[in-house]
């Protein structure tokens, strides 16, 4: 293998690669990057066998070739290289840089032992903007589950039908789900459980603008725009009936200006247990009265003027669910919806007049048990 490629290229490929390295693995060809270099350019891949990233980068190719090189330290070299062209040989399993009077030699591995990523076909996938697929993730992936013990809930389930998208995030005590529009497709729809690094890969890779072709094989999902792939394995299962824990039937709502709510939740939390970060909110005509009360620490108390139609009511949350659901929200006011102090409040952003796009946002929370 022997190519030429300017520094920027280089440094580029190997950013983009190497977050799909995993930072520790008994298997030391997972601690390398692919090189392939044909006639097209150049390709690097990395893995952690679970999510798989390839991106193909100009060059200037004399000799077609591949090898695996330690991706962390090719990328702190290529950091830290003159801005000069960098030229990249092979010598049986070492690979060789050379860039102005700076030069490197690297121990690898024969490009054999690299697992193969998953062969995708993206022919007759799906296709989404950069822009639509960015916020989808944004605006749920923060809801998955972290415990092991339901491995369904540690994954974003992302449903495609006829003219719509959707993603919906719970961890059982707090569920966010999205909806936008889409193109008009040819296929039934479909379901797919999307681990978060996955999908983290995907917002760290694609652009707002950029077109993504989506194609699934078997239990292998893959995202492909312009010369960059993320392939991933699926989370296998049923997912749980989200639609049966929103609820339907609430008759209280308030409307609230959002940063006021996340800034006096957040006062609240100072004071809050540590392990419940329980609050009371109480919601009476035109008034939000926040209180906490930890035996071993004190108590807290503050007022904000909110919009508010039903019955007076009294219900606990656990504010760190509560402000991590506020700061998704994008717009000035939100709408919170109640039934009773031990059902599921909503929440969500309230549109300003003449805003129709069509997405649809919603996140649930499940309430605290208040102890008098």
């Amino acid at each position: 293998m022997n190519f030429t490629i300017t520094r920027q290229n280089l440094h580029k490929g190997l950013a983009a690669v190497s977050a799909s390295i995993p930072t520790k693995t008994t298997l030391p060809v997972l601690s390398n990057i692919l090189f392939e270099a044909t006639s097209e350019g150049v390709r690097m891949s990395g893995t952690d066998l679970d999510v798989g990233v390839r991106i193909q980068v100009p060059a200037d190719v004399s000799l077609e070739g591949s090898l695996t090189a330690p991706g962390k330290k090719l990328q702190e070299i290529a950091r830290e290289l003159p801005d000069e062209p960098v030229r990249i040989t092979t010598q049986g399993d070492q690979i060789e840089l050379r860039c102005g009077r700076s030069h490197f030699k690297l121990n690898g591995l024969p490009s054999e032992d690299f697992p193969t990523l998953p062969a995708v076909s993206f022919e007759s996938g799906w296709q989404a903007t950069g822009e639509t697929l960015l916020s989808l993730i944004h605006h749920t992936s923060f809801a998955v589950s972290t415990e092991e013990s339901r491995p369904i809930l540690n994954g974003v389930l992302w449903e495609l039908s006829d003219g719509q998208m959707r993603m919906v995030a719970t961890n059982g005590h707090r569920l966010a789900k999205m909806t936008v529009p889409a193109a008009s497709s040819s296929h039934t729809t479909v379901q797919f459980i999307v681990p978060p690094a996955a999908l983290q890969q995907v917002q760290r890779l694609f652009g707002k603008e950029e077109e993504v072709v989506v194609g699934q094989e078997g239990n292998h999902l893959g995202f492909r725009s312009g010369g960059t792939e993320v392939y991933t394995r699926l989370i296998e299962g049923s997912y749980p009936n989200y639609d049966q824990v929103i609820p339907r039937d609430n008759d209280k709502w308030a409307v609230v200006d959002r940063k006021t709510l996340e800034s006096a939740v957040r006062r609240m939390a100072v004071v809050a247990s540590d392990q419940t970060h329980r609050i009371r909110m109480s919601l009476a005509k035109e008034q939000m009265q926040l209180n906490v009360l930890t035996p071993d620490l004190g108590e807290g108390h503050d007022e904000i003027e909110v919009q508010f139609e039903g019955d007076d009511l009294e219900i606990g949350f656990n504010a760190a669910y509560l402000l991590e659901i506020l700061r998704y929200m994008d717009t000035e006011e939100v709408r919170l919806g109640f039934k009773a102090p031990e059902r599921a409040a909503t929440i969500e952003p309230v549109s300003g007049e003449g805003e129709e796009s069509g997405i649809e946002y919603l996140c649930l929370v499940m309430p605290l048990r208040l102890l008098d």
